[in-house]
């Protein structure tokens, strides 16, 4: 083979979170990324207790899609696209979380926005939870710490599966799971109170969060049996900053612990790296003992990634500089150039991690999101001139090329994250932007929402319709 097969799913990637917008619209509920306010590269967004008057919520118009998903998804036609990922936001299905009748108007939304997908036909490929679960779930029942979640998700779950059973194939349960040992409020409504022991928290709730995802896979081949159906991981690629055995050791490590995720999603049980983890840092987890065979009866069929940086390991560490990255940071690698935010870029690492997990869990992968945030200027004549993310494309792209051609990867498909601009996840800025199509927007909710195309749109284009061949 000396060319991505022909069925290759190329496309763009979204959140319902940081793209629709109508945050009160439809019967739709609170969620987390609700409550978070505008940041930016220096300040961290902050969370409010509840939504209150006098803050700038950036998801609370976010790019507006909720209303022009139609003139969108043309321009994803336009641009070839063969699949579309996005979630669904579960506050539209459930604005609280823990109702036992969905939202019909907000069921409705996504009928209609599949069905235009589907039109064009573009694939659908959903997230069901992608950083937008009930506020309320949080406040009533302290969010994944509690394993009553479980059940609230499985409901959802099952509501979605069956309405839209005849238009997705493709599913994700949760998007970057092991983002809750991270950064716990994204992914899981938890804030880590003064006295509460935080690996405790995070590791209670990444246990609920894998038990949720396995019924949730079990439940989803009972209602059709076609289903294809995922998880999603963050990626920490890194090196071993030297040759040192203990900077060698300590890469190692980082990336047992991350795998652990993968270990349980795909082979259905934890690894004993983990169980020495807990036993090191004298963590207890909660535990039935029914849960060892959901996982194991619950695995999964592909694994979805997001890849856009790299770091390195070191030891010991001094004072070296942190480098930034996908809601995670190591340390600077001083062989290569970074973005406008630190992100660090490294297209062959690219092809290193998708050798790494494919060597090792010999499942389809999925490059779900992979990009480069940057600065653009709409010009004078609506022009958007942004050949830096055309030049990180193409080198990504090239290296994804060789990992499936050379080293014989199995990779379902390629979706560069926020193929139209959306609000930054970790920021909550505008500014940073990742897509192939400008919308108006800024950091301080001006703009008229209007889309332009940028040069990368043309240049994708050219790209899904040679299969990749013109880069």
């Amino acid at each position: 083979m000396n060319k991505l097969p022909d069925n290759f799913l190329w496309g763009g990637a979204v959140a319902a979170n940081q793209v629709e917008g109508g945050w009160n619209k439809g019967g739709k509920g609170v969620s987390v990324s609700d409550v978070m306010t505008a940041g930016n590269k220096g300040a961290e967004r902050k969370i409010t207790d509840g939504v209150i008057d006098g803050y700038y919520y950036p998801n609370h118009e976010a790019s507006d899609f909720y209303s022009q998903y139609k003139q969108d998804i043309a321009l994803f036609h336009e641009m070839g696209f063969k699949c579309f990922r996005t979630s669904i936001a579960w506050t539209r299905i459930f604005p609280k979380g823990d109702e036992t009748g969905p939202n019909e108007e907000g069921l409705k939304f996504y009928d209609d926005m599949f069905d235009e997908c589907l039109k064009y036909g573009i694939e659908p490929v959903v997230t069901i939870s992608h950083f937008e679960m009930p506020y309320h779930l949080v406040k009533e029942y302290g969010g994944w710490r509690n394993r009553k979640l479980i059940d609230f998700f499985i409901n959802y779950c099952e509501v979605v599966f069956k309405r839209f059973s005849k238009k997705v194939k493709y599913w994700m349960t949760f998007n970057e799971i092991n983002m809750i040992v991270r950064k716990p409020w994204k992914p899981g409504g938890i804030q880590i109170n003064e006295n509460e022991n935080k690996l405790q928290a995070e590791y209670q709730a990444a246990h609920y969060m894998l038990v949720a995802s396995a019924k949730a896979v079990k439940i989803g081949k009972a209602i059709n049996p076609e289903f294809i159906i995922g998880c999603m991981f963050l990626h920490p690629t890194s090196y071993a900053a030297t040759c040192s055995p203990d900077d060698v050791l300590a890469h190692v490590k980082k990336l047992q612990n991350a795998y652990m995720f993968l270990d349980v999603s795909v082979r259905g049980k934890y690894p004993n790296s983990y169980y020495k983890f807990l036993e090191k840092n004298k963590l207890l987890i909660q535990t039935l003992p029914e849960d060892e065979a959901v996982l194991k009866e619950g695995t999964v069929d592909y694994i979805g990634f997001s890849y856009y940086s790299s770091s390195i390991v070191i030891a010991n560490p001094s004072n070296q500089d942190k480098s930034k990255g996908n809601e995670i940071s190591g340390y600077k690698n001083p062989l290569l150039p970074a973005s406008e935010w630190g992100w660090q870029i490294d297209p062959v690492g690219l092809r290193i991690t998708l050798n790494w997990m494919y060597d090792k869990y010999q499942i389809p992968l999925f490059i779900v999101e992979n990009g480069l945030g940057a600065i653009d200027t709409l010009e004078e004549d609506r022009s958007i001139h942004d050949n830096y993310r055309i030049d990180y494309f193409r080198k990504h792209i090239e290296e994804m090329k060789k990992a499936v051609l050379e080293d014989g990867v199995d990779l379902i498909g390629y979706t560069p994250w926020g193929c139209i601009d959306l609000v930054s996840a970790g920021t909550g800025e505008m500014k940073k932007r990742y897509g192939f199509i400008y919308v108006d927007r800024d950091d301080k909710g001006n703009g008229s929402f209007k889309r332009y195309k940028k040069d990368s749109f043309y240049w994708y284009k050219e790209v899904i319709k040679t299969n990749g061949e013109i880069l």
